[in-house]
């Protein structure tokens, strides 16, 4: 197998990763799915299942439904809790060889923080606060809306880790900007945008919502041009590293987050298409590279911000 070229180097909160390729919260498992497909050293780190405090059954009725270049979920954040991850997941994930990316629920601010303080004494390379979660009917979304209340819970999760903390940020929020520097002043050490967008689905035929919470999280490449969009806004706004994700489906996709200025990438829906859709991602960024004799990563990052 080719090695991973060095120009694929990138670095998120002073951590190195092999390469700018994260499979994304809640597509990705806890990784042990995909080690017998996927050559993990093309991965830069994987960002766990989704967990909250206590284990969660997640959400009743349907769960999954296709639409056009997407997928909505209403999976409600189905997780076997912190201790069990850290006890019985994080051994064999770590293993992997990726960096190790704790996505963190919660339902209140004092669950935010009982379960960051669990994973700072955890071997994991990032806490990814997931602010932003809309298929859940506490917490998450709720404190992912309005910047006040985004600023309180990174404040307080803050100081009970020392772990490089990442908030991840939804596009639901009443202004995208103005969430992330709330984020960023509460000591945030960088930012993940964007998470879903809040979509529906009815059955015609029965006359009523597919999805038993009516509103659910749409992703896939519907919404790569609007997550772009947003993440080449809060790159220009913020001092923090920032992690590009939305409908990612390609080198071009991910190639084109880091020119809006993104330290990296993470890809979701994709992989539920294609299995290898990290490893392909990673491995088409590092083709497009050496056709055009880019060294490094740092050449072209936030070069969209250069306007003529």
């Amino acid at each position: 197998m080719a090695a991973v070229p060095e120009r694929l180097a990138a670095q998120l909160c002073g951590v190195p990763l092999a390469t700018p390729v994260i499979g994304a919260s809640g597509t990705y498992g806890f990784g042990g799915e995909y080690a017998g497909i996927v050559d993990m050293a093309w991965l830069g780190a994987i960002s766990g299942k989704g967990l909250t405090l206590e284990g969660k059954a997640g959400n009743e009725g349907e769960r999954l439904y296709e639409t056009p270049a997407g997928l909505i979920n209403s999976i409600g954040l189905q997780n076997p809790g912190v201790e069990h991850f850290i006890r019985r997941e994080l051994p064999a994930m770590r293993a992997l060889g990726p960096k190790v990316m704790a996505n963190l629920g919660g339902s209140t601010i004092d669950t935010y923080e009982q379960g960051a303080a669990l994973l700072d004494k955890a071997d994991v390379d990032f806490i990814e606060l997931n602010i932003s979660c809309p298929n859940v009917k506490a917490g998450g979304i709720a404190y992912g809306v309005k910047a006040d209340s985004a600023r309180q819970v990174v404040a307080r999760v803050r100081k009970c880790t020392a772990k490089p903390l990442i908030v991840k940020l939804s596009p639901n929020a009443e202004n995208i900007v103005d969430m992330a520097l709330a984020c960023q002043e509460a000591g945030a050490d960088g930012l993940s945008l964007v998470n879903t967008f809040q979509a529906m689905a009815i059955d015609i035929e029965r006359r009523r919502p597919v999805f038993s919470n009516v509103f659910a999280g749409l992703s896939g490449p519907a919404i790569m041009p609007i997550a772009l969009r947003m993440v080449y806004q809060v790159c220009a706004a913020v001092t923090v590293p920032v992690v590009g994700l939305g409908g990612i489906a390609s080198a071009g996709d991910a190639l084109a987050f880091i020119m809006a200025g993104a330290a990296a990438v993470q890809v979701g829906a994709a992989n539920f298409v294609n299995p290898r859709a990290c490893e392909d991602i990673a491995r088409g960024m590092a083709d497009w590279m050496e056709r055009r004799g880019v060294e490094s990563l740092d050449e072209i990052r936030g070069c969209a911000h250069q306007l003529s």
